[in-house]
């Protein structure tokens, strides 16, 4: 059985009736909707006394409780079918949902009142934007076309902005993974979505060319949005 675009929207407007959508079900849309890959992720629990988290992958040192992927889960693909989401996610039950960035888009983050202004220009100049995620440690993640991040320190240098350190800004490219709504990171709170994926959207977010003047100014300005 594959996916049609009518069931898994079906499944996502299901999901919002609920308090909480499931992580199989958002599986199911990143992979079948969105087209992306998902990584099957570790959680973490941070205890009540304040001390560090503990990740569920079992290593006591653990350089990223609760944000990395499981080594032992396979990527479930993009393009799954309905029956390999579901079986897959019950091999990892209570795993935090994960994208592997660099192949269908990089991320750029800032801080998220610095995001939220950012947006708001952008939408206010006609300007593409992609999906923006947002995190509990107040983190906007804008997605944008996969290279962004090698290319960055060269693109803001040309925008006459020299160092991305400074600004408070920095790209995620290949090899990196972020936590994807409804999960949990690190123990801290679940990803929300500040701008979600759309069809047109998900599979061409804009070149980080047409987002970053826009970003590094607003980090620059960003004592003004505290």
């Amino acid at each position: 059985m594959g996916f049609t675009i009518g069931g898994i929207l079906d499944m996502r407007s299901g999901s919002r009736r609920r308090s909480r959508a499931s992580e199989s079900t958002a599986v199911a849309e990143y992979t079948g909707l969105w087209g992306w890959d998902v990584a099957p992720g570790a959680r973490a629990k941070r205890p009540g006394d304040g001390g560090p988290a503990v990740c569920s992958c079992g290593e006591a040192d653990c350089p990223a409780p609760g944000a990395h992927p499981l080594v032992f889960a396979p990527e479930v693909k993009a393009g799954a079918t309905l029956e390999e989401v579901l079986a897959a996610w019950r091999e990892v039950p209570g795993a935090a949902v994960l994208l592997p960035v660099g192949r269908s888009f990089d991320v750029i983050e800032v801080a998220e009142p610095v995001g939220r202004h950012a947006l708001v220009r952008l939408e206010r100049m006609g300007l593409p934007v992609g999906p923006v995620a947002v995190t509990p440690h107040r983190r906007a993640q804008f997605f944008v076309a996969p290279g962004a991040a090698a290319e960055l320190p060269a693109l803001l240098y040309r925008m006459g902005w020299d160092d991305a350190a400074e600004l408070d800004l920095r790209g995620i490219g290949t090899g990196g993974h972020i936590t994807a709504p409804p999960s949990d990171l690190a123990g801290l709170g679940p990803v929300r979505w500040l701008r979600p994926p759309t069809l047109d959207t998900a599979g061409r977010p804009p070149e980080a060319r047409i987002l970053l003047g826009t970003l590094a100014y607003c980090c620059h300005r960003s004592a003004f949005y505290a």
